[in-house]
């Protein structure tokens, strides 16, 4: 049977880590924008992989579950790949709540449901995510294990209580990785595994975005200050999705990967702390 590895959010990152564990499977490249997954597919089939493409909007269910549906048509699906989602500079609290956490909570659901054995996952998460203050025992449980379609509901996520982009963004990153985690004891009573990668500043098209946007300095900064002293990129996160889903990282399931140069390291303990 043919295997299926879903790309969601096509982009830099995406496309690295389907260059790394697509090859002899057949490739699904799922955007918002159709353009862009045609994009993807046409670098992608020229370097000899099996693609095709559809549309998806993540922050609704039924488009995901057509996602599923228009994978599970072509085959077995052993991969999944989640690298989409949107910025602090790119929309509101509540549409990042919407996409990054709401839709990424949707996604691991569906593919959970579907996800063959020996399959796994990996969802791009954010090194924002461990600069979110600790959170209370009941709030962790509730961004790992509340019902998807009612997540958007819980009090602390209320738009009195996210008024800042920044903030939801935070917020959204940290329930990826606890939803994962959560995720993963279900995934694995079909025989998979998904993890969250973590990353930091990788110069994609949307990191220009964020170093010419309002919060430019700071992303220099961040750069400049940080152990490593560079950005990283999409080639080095794809070396850490297809350590993880791979047969190295067959022991590997519900963890999360930081891999930021040391930005979270200087910010809770260097040169990048807050005043």
């Amino acid at each position: 049977m043919t295997q299926v590895v879903v790309v969601i959010g096509p982009g830099s990152i995406g496309q690295a880590i389907a260059r790394r564990v697509g090859a002899g499977k057949h490739v699904l490249l799922a955007d918002l924008r159709q353009e862009n997954a045609d994009a993807a597919a046409k670098v992608l089939s020229e370097a000899g992989f099996e693609v095709s493409t559809t549309m998806v909007d993540i922050s609704k269910r039924d488009s995901i579950h057509a996602l599923v549906e228009k994978a599970t048509a072509i085959g077995e699906i052993t991969g999944l790949i989640h690298a989409a989602g949107v910025s602090p500079s790119q929309a509101s609290p509540q549409a990042i709540l919407g996409v990054d956490l709401y839709g990424t909570a949707v996604i691991l659901e569906e593919f959970g449901n579907v996800i063959a054995r020996g399959g796994a996952g990996v969802v791009i998460a954010s090194q924002s995510g461990h600069r979110l203050g600790a959170l209370s025992p009941e709030q962790n449980k509730a961004l790992a294990t509340t019902p998807a379609d009612d997540l958007l509901a819980l009090d602390f996520l209320q738009p009195d209580q996210v008024k800042d982009t920044l903030h939801a963004y935070q917020l959204s990153k940290r329930g990826n990785a606890l939803r994962v985690m959560a995720e993963a004891v279900r995934w694995g009573k079909r025989g998979a595994r998904v993890n969250t990668i973590s990353p930091g500043i990788i110069i994609t098209p949307l990191a220009k975005d964020e170093l010419t946007g309002p919060r430019g300095a700071g992303y220099r900064r961040m750069i400049d200050l940080c152990p490593v002293g560079r950005a990283g990129t999409p080639d080095e996160v794809a070396s850490v999705a297809a350590l993880l889903m791979g047969a190295d990282g067959a022991f590997i399931t519900g963890s999360d990967f930081l891999m930021d140069g040391g930005v979270t390291a200087s910010y809770w303990f260097g040169e990048l702390a807050p005043e």
